[in-house]
């Protein structure tokens, strides 16, 4: 399970281990964002502290309805306890989790400053 809390911007937040090509690490706070479909963005300042390896380029749709080109890395994030090669949208200027990572999990948030968000696996479906 992975735990965050509500802050006073009223943005739920979870600590996000995110490892480099390298063996490097560091500790992030991102915000759930269930809004983008995506897997992670991270800062450019951290993409190239990891030195994360480029992948190419993507455009999306923002919720403003303008086009954005960004570029695509990839990275190792600790998620639920294992580790998880994931692709990364370089976007300043804040961590954001996108509901492709939390997808196959129950997202629990008590939305008050300092609430509990919580994250858990959701048990495997047999066809």
């Amino acid at each position: 399970m992975i735990t965050g809390v509500v802050t006073a911007k009223r943005e739920a937040t979870i600590p996000l281990s995110v490892r480099g090509p390298t063996g490097q690490m560091t500790e992030i706070e991102a915000v759930i964002d269930t809004g983008f479909t995506g897997l992670l963005t991270l800062p450019i300042a951290i993409v190239r502290s990891l030195d994360l390896p480029w992948r190419g380029q993507a455009q999306a749709m923002l919720g403003d309805s303008t086009l954005h080109q960004f570029d695509v890395y990839s990275a190792t994030v600790i998620w639920d306890g294992t580790a998880r090669l994931v692709e990364v949208d370089a976007a300043d200027p804040t961590a954001l989790v996108g509901m492709g990572l939390l997808y196959g999990h129950d997202l629990h948030i008590q939305i008050v400053e300092g609430g509990t968000v919580t994250i858990a696996a959701l048990p495997v479906r047999s066809a």
